[in-house]
């Protein structure tokens, strides 16, 4: 299997692996930079990604639930309409990242980077986001847990309080 440059389409990373998951895995093992790789709709659920590079990857409608993306750069990586659900993603750097309609039911995003990062519509129900950092980050329509309850939130209004 082949894992193929989003722009050149030249190939990455290749093995003898059968399945897509099973490719990128031994690609994050053996140290490949999978960074600009196209995933699209890869299925990488429950995979063991923490530290890989995919910076500016494309991961749209990848299915990634339950994933360990631990420590992960995903910097400008699109992981638009992508599941990221029960995923691990503490410390990723997602800064620049498209999360759109992504998925993140009860993701671990604790100590992630999610620096102008585009969350518009996405599902953060019950996840983690203690010390992460949102400076910047587009919360449009976004879906959260609120006291047991799933709300829709809108903080491209929000203003500094004058002290």
């Amino acid at each position: 299997m082949k894992i193929v440059n989003k722009f050149t389409k030249g190939i990455i990373f290749e093995s003898e692996h059968t399945t897509m998951k099973e490719t990128v895995m031994v690609a994050v093992l053996s140290g490949a930079n999978l960074s600009r790789a196209d995933l699209s709709w890869a299925n990488l659920s429950w995979a063991n990604l923490s530290g890989a590079d995919l910076s500016g990857a494309n991961l749209s409608r990848a299915d990634l639930s339950g994933a360990n993306l631990s420590g992960a750069n995903l910097l400008r990586a699109d992981l638009s309409g992508a599941n990221l659900s029960w995923a691990n993603l503490s410390r990723a750097d997602l800064s620049g990242a498209n999360l759109s309609w992504a998925n993140l039911l009860r993701a671990d995003l604790s100590g992630a980077n999610l620096s102008w990062a585009n969350l518009s519509g996405a599902n953060l129900s019950g996840a983690n986001l203690s010390w992460a950092t949102l400076c910047d980050t587009l919360f449009e329509h976004t879906k959260i847990s609120f006291r047991k309850k799933i709300v829709e939130v809108n903080f491209t209004e929000i203003k500094e309080k004058d002290e």
